[in-house]
């Protein structure tokens, strides 16, 4: 789906334990190639591949990786996309060591994904320049130690990662079964909602047509 000029949501459909489960990366285009917003779960490359396809791009295409956070969902394709696409990847510095292997990954049970290196560690505030205008870093930790959701200003459009979820076209909070830091996590989400933002795309649930007004609702327990 093309959320606006140059922004595409990627959904990815597996088929895990019996059950359809949907994840959804992002991607940007920027006059050097693709951005793309978190990767899926190790194995299923070629999942993502194809929805990369639906849009006329390729791994080819992409130039840069961008991590939301260290959880298998969003990095444990990462080295296989590293392996075919040569792309620097960049992560919160506080997420780095769980992507590449000096940490064990929070959630994770006794095995784990891929180590991967992360070229660039960020931090708050870090920009990057895209054909859709400038997108800034915000941090969003609770979720994970150094969550990082992405907001384009001048789309008033908001990746939001794990620090929001949608179902059935509405926005919602963070899962709370999957975030160790609850109250952390909603102090994140009442900073998103001083964010100018109309459109939201989350990694679990994908597109809302929602943005800032229901941000603050969900920050005020509505």
């Amino acid at each position: 789906m093309e959320l606006t000029d140059h922004v595409y949501s990627l959904p990815v459909t597996l088929e895990l334990g019996g059950a359809e489960r949907t994840f959804t990366p992002t991607a940007v285009e920027t006059e050097a190639g693709l951005i793309l917003f978190d990767t899926t779960l190790p194995g299923h490359a070629d999942a993502l591949e194809d929805a990369l396809g639906e849009h006329g791009f390729g791994f080819d295409d992409v130039r840069f990786v961008v991590l939301t956070h260290h959880d298998g969902d969003h990095a444990g394709a990462l080295a296989t996309m590293q392996e075919r696409t040569g792309a620097p990847t960049f992560a919160h510095w506080a997420e780095a060591p769980y992507v590449d292997g000096r940490e064990f990954p929070v959630k994770a049970d006794d095995d784990r994904y891929p180590p991967a290196r992360v070229d660039v560690e960020v931090i708050d505030g870090v920009g990057f320049s895209t054909l859709a205008g400038p997108i800034e870093l915000v941090e969003t930790f609770g979720h994970t130690r150094g969550h990082s959701s992405f907001h384009l200003p001048e789309e008033q459009l908001l990746i939001a990662g794990d620090a929001l979820t949608a179902a059935d076209g509405e926005l919602q909070g963070p899962a709370a079964q999957h975030t160790p830091e609850m109250a952390q996590a909603m102090e994140s989400v009442a900073l998103l909602g001083e964010l100018d933002v109309e459109h939201t795309v989350c990694f679990h649930g994908g597109y809302v047509d929602a943005g800032s007004e229901r941000i603050r609702e969900i920050a005020n327990g509505e």
